[in-house]
């Protein structure tokens, strides 16, 4: 009798050890599922976050230059707004169910190795990483959805909105005047004739290289070339360029610090007129100043300088030729 009780006695302890152990494995496993979760929500959220700043003030800086709303705002969406959006998409389905985002994520990565090849930054940066989510979203088990959700989708909305209605509030007050002929701009110091739109200020990107030669060729009217070099025009130094800088039509107080080669303004200008036309791509001009036999200075519209390669090709990156006012003498 005694032994018997003894052996259920044992018996119960072994089954109870026994449970103890799988309620221990099962909350050891519930609880890695759940660190895995979070971290491909955190770095989700990383991704989404950043992509919704940068889409957002990238749009109102070299985006919205269509003369038309509704082109403005598709370009925003299917542009410069389409990563964040995607991101925080495939987020939304990996929270709500974890493998078929990790599916998405997979298919993603195989779209994105075939469409940017198997090396590259697209690899290291596209693929690669959305395999990595692809296997935490597989394995993870989401708890506090509520939290995931703000913290891939809430905060980057907050910042597209927020961002983005500061943003389109400047924009919407850029002084602009549609006046595209030469003008005569007085700043610090400096009084140029700027082109008036054609050759001397086109609407395609150039090359350091072929400003200077159109410069070079450009009739005194500055709408037409000439076949050999008159050299009436030419390109503006970064410190004429940086004193030329506008604020809603009026003079932006800029000066160039050539020792510190930085620049410094009374009021931060804009791409406004008469200086900048509203609706073309180009953010970037180039200046003559030289930084090195391969680089030379480029003004951005906002008073931004920077060194570029000479060779440098984008629609975003233009120039306006200058060239200097006739002084009338006293005996005429």
């Amino acid at each position: 009798m005694k032994t018997s009780y003894w052996g259920c006695f044992i018996s119960l302890l072994q089954v109870d050890f026994e449970v103890s152990i799988k309620k221990f494995s099962l909350m050891e496993k519930l609880k890695r599922e759940r660190v895995i979760a979070w971290i491909a929500i955190s770095i989700s959220a990383i991704f989404a976050n950043l992509w919704a700043y940068w889409g957002i003030f990238e749009n109102f800086h070299e985006g919205w230059y269509h003369p038309s709303f509704l082109q403005n705002v598709l370009m925003m969406f299917g542009q410069y707004l389409l990563m964040p959006l995607g991101f925080m998409l495939l987020a939304f389905v990996s929270i709500r169910w974890h493998k078929v985002g990790a599916v998405c994520h997979l298919l993603l990565a195989c779209g994105a190795y075939y469409l940017f090849g198997k090396m590259g930054a697209g690899l290291m940066l596209v693929s690669i990483p959305l395999v990595g989510l692809a296997v935490l979203y597989w394995f993870g088990q989401i708890q506090k959805r509520k939290l995931a959700y703000i913290l891939v989708i809430g905060l980057p909305l907050l910042q597209i909105f927020g961002i983005g209605t500061v943003l389109s509030i400047r924009v919407a007050n850029r002084y602009y005047d549609g006046n595209f002929g030469a003008r005569q701009i007085k700043g610090n110091g400096v009084e140029l004739i700027w082109a008036p739109q054609g050759p001397g200020w086109p609407d395609k990107g150039t090359s350091w290289y072929e400003a200077k030669q159109i410069c070079s060729h450009l009739n005194a009217d500055g709408k037409t070339l000439s076949d050999k070099e008159l050299n009436i025009w030419r390109l503006p130094t970064i410190n004429e360029a940086v004193r030329s800088s506008i604020h809603h039509g009026k003079d932006a107080g800029g000066v160039w610090d050539s020792i510190s080669r930085t620049a410094s303004y009374q009021h931060y200008p804009d791409k406004e007129s008469p200086l900048w036309n509203l609706h073309l791509m180009t953010i970037y001009w180039w200046t003559s100043t030289e930084v090195d036999d391969k680089n030379a200075y480029i003004i951005v519209y906002n008073g931004g300088v920077y060194p570029r390669s000479k060779k440098t090709k984008a629609n975003y990156m233009n120039f306006r030729a200058v060239k200097e006012v006739k002084k009338m003498s006293l005996t005429q």
